[in-house]
């Protein structure tokens, strides 16, 4: 069993939220072993009947990426749609590529666009691109940086902010479930559901070729495993700057969220997450990340 809530505990009475310095001082550990990375990120987006927001996302995120200069790629994974989302990034080029799976969950979804990134950090957010990009690049610069091996934004950072006015019922529900999730998962990171995380490609692995949850609720399960594989985890702020029309109903989604949370816990109590035999990448394969030509 992982001994998460003791050593969240106990990290959060030594809490430091600068974006300098790690929140747990050990090193990676129990981390798979997958071959070397050939480029620098790799964004994953997961997507369910997302033709009429994916291509302002798409457009967008080329735009920031193509500025940046970095060697990137993006991965849609499209999750069963009945429209033409799977199609749909084949119009921006090579660094631009589909994943289609039958319809799993968005669990799913990010799962298997995170075990296929070949990226040297790999990283996803949602198909309404819903944040600042400039969370990502920061994030990214912190793991590249050998600082963490997964930084998670965070809405509930002093620096988090908000261009948009959330519905109330929804700003209350996300209350409650943080709650319940800071009790039973994480007090460091107390919002999992943000829609942005990034690690180390070693970490990912570690993580998802781990995790179970194909609902809404795999964000807290990643956060929890974080923690039982001992992973530097940092958290960023974030700034808000669309809420479209989400595919989470607080009456259809709700109570399946929490019963996946309490699950993550129960499987942890049984000892059904395997961390033995994992094996570190070797230094020398890990390659310095490229940037892209001019």
């Amino acid at each position: 069993m992982c001994a998460v809530r003791a050593e969240a505990d106990q990290q959060h009475d030594h809490e430091n939220v600068s974006l300098t310095s790690t929140t747990t001082d050990v090193s990676t550990a129990s981390i798979p072993f997958v071959r070397p990375s050939d480029h620098d990120l790799t964004l994953v987006i997961p997507a369910y009947n997302e033709e009429s927001r994916l291509p302002k996302t798409l457009t967008d995120a080329a735009a920031y990426l193509n500025q940046w200069g970095l060697d990137y790629r993006v991965l849609v994974v499209d999750d069963g749609s009945q429209d033409n989302t799977a199609t749909l990034a084949a119009a921006y080029g090579p660094r631009f590529s589909t994943i289609r799976q039958p319809n799993g969950g968005k669990g799913s979804a990010v799962r298997k666009g995170l075990l296929a990134a070949t990226g040297r950090v790999v990283a996803f957010t949602d198909a309404d691109l819903p944040y600042d990009l400039i969370a990502l690049r920061n994030a990214y610069d912190i793991v590249q940086a050998g600082q963490a091996d997964a930084v998670f934004g965070s809405r509930d950072m002093n620096d988090s902010s908000s261009l948009v006015e959330r519905k109330f019922w929804r700003t209350v529900a996300s209350a409650i479930f943080r709650g319940i999730v800071t009790f039973l998962v994480s007090r460091q990171i107390r919002d999992t559901q943000c829609g942005l995380k990034i690690f180390s490609r070693q970490a990912a692995h570690g993580i998802f070729s781990r995790s179970t949850i194909n609902g809404f609720a795999f964000d807290a399960e990643a956060v929890f495993l974080a923690h039982c594989l001992k992973l530097r985890i940092h958290k960023v702020p974030v700034t808000l700057v669309n809420e479209y029309a989400t595919t989470i109903s607080l009456s259809r989604n709700a109570i399946p969220m929490l019963l996946d949370v309490v699950r993550v816990r129960w499987q942890a109590l049984r000892g059904e997450y395997n961390f033995q035999d994992d094996v570190l990448i070797p230094s020398e394969q890990i390659q310095t990340p490229t940037r892209a030509a001019a």
